[in-house]
């Protein structure tokens, strides 16, 4: 009797325990499915916490293109502007992989194989050279009447081809700004830019107060408005040596403004370009923009 009351005993404390097993196993599963629970000292595993996230919190940033429009691609070759290269493209004059491009706007791949009337280019670094222009050398890429032209001064600065940025007529002295990079010279000699020049002028008389100031103020030279920055005498020099500061790029200006007053241009000399000076750059040599110079032209 004793002994099977223990068997019974020991048989209801097992059923038990794999009750209390059971229930321990329930609880422990249901809480960890819906990531809750009544006790408030519960912490969630790490592990578990993480296979509740819907998915990445940011996605991966597309990479941007490093393709290039074809216009552009020509005209960082050196070929021509990208004006002109539309020209060309619209002409049937350059293909892309062997193949005739004539689309606007077609861009080209690294890797892609161009041809200008079927000459291999590809695209130059960014050069950027500073001359100070003697006289008599005239602003031009070439000469039929085999005068003197910049470019034989700066031949040998770069193997890229490089263009002068705006020009100094025949007897102008000075700075004298040549690149490669095409949207660079548009934004210098565009005049809503503003880019400032200032010149030496030598007059062939003393130049009056009263015209000196008839400059400073806002006049009409052939039928159009002429703004001048600044004009004053040179400290500790003649009264017909003048400074002008201007931003207009029209042809010969400064000479054509003293003409219009009745004053004669003698010596006229470029000291400062968009912020570029002549220190330490003698007649006729040319030097590389540093870093900061270029940084400083592409914030203009």
């Amino acid at each position: 009797m004793t002994a099977k009351n223990n068997s019974s005993r020991g048989r209801q404390e097992r059923g038990s325990g794999s009750t209390e097993k059971g229930s321990q196993s329930k609880s422990s599963y249901s809480g960890s499915f819906k990531g809750k629970s009544k006790d408030k000292n519960f912490r969630p595993h790490p592990e578990k916490v993480k296979s509740f996230k819907k998915g990445p919190s940011k996605l991966p940033k597309k990479a941007e293109s490093d393709e290039i429009r074809l216009n552009k691609y020509i005209s960082n070759s050196g070929v021509c502007s990208r004006r002109e290269a539309d020209t060309y493209i619209s002409a049937g004059s350059a293909t892309v992989n062997g193949k005739i491009i004539t689309e606007m706007g077609y861009k080209v791949k690294p890797t892609d194989e161009v041809r200008f009337d079927d000459v291999l280019i590809t695209p130059e670094a960014k050069r950027y050279v500073l001359l100070n222009k003697p006289k008599n050398y005239i602003t031009t890429m070439d000469d039929e009447r085999n005068r003197k032209t910049v470019m034989e001064l700066i031949h040998r600065s770069t193997k890229e081809r490089i263009y002068p940025v705006g020009r100094l007529d025949r007897e102008t002295t000075g700075l004298l700004l040549f690149t490669n990079d095409g949207d660079m010279a548009k934004k210098l000699t565009h005049p809503k830019h503003n880019v400032k020049k200032l010149y030496h002028v030598t007059l062939d008389k003393k130049l009056s107060m009263v015209d000196l100031h008839k400059i400073a103020e806002n006049f009409v030279l052939d039928g159009k408005m002429v703004f001048v920055d600044k004009v004053s005498y040179i400290e500790n020099k003649p009264k017909f040596e003048v400074g002008i500061e201007i931003h207009s790029g029209r042809n010969r200006i400064v000479r054509r403004i003293f003409e219009h007053f009745g004053y004669n241009v003698i010596k006229l000399d470029r000291v400062i370009f968009a912020g570029l000076t002549k220190r330490n750059l003698g007649r006729g040599v040319w030097r590389h923009l540093n870093e900061q110079e270029v940084n400083n032209l592409k914030m203009i």
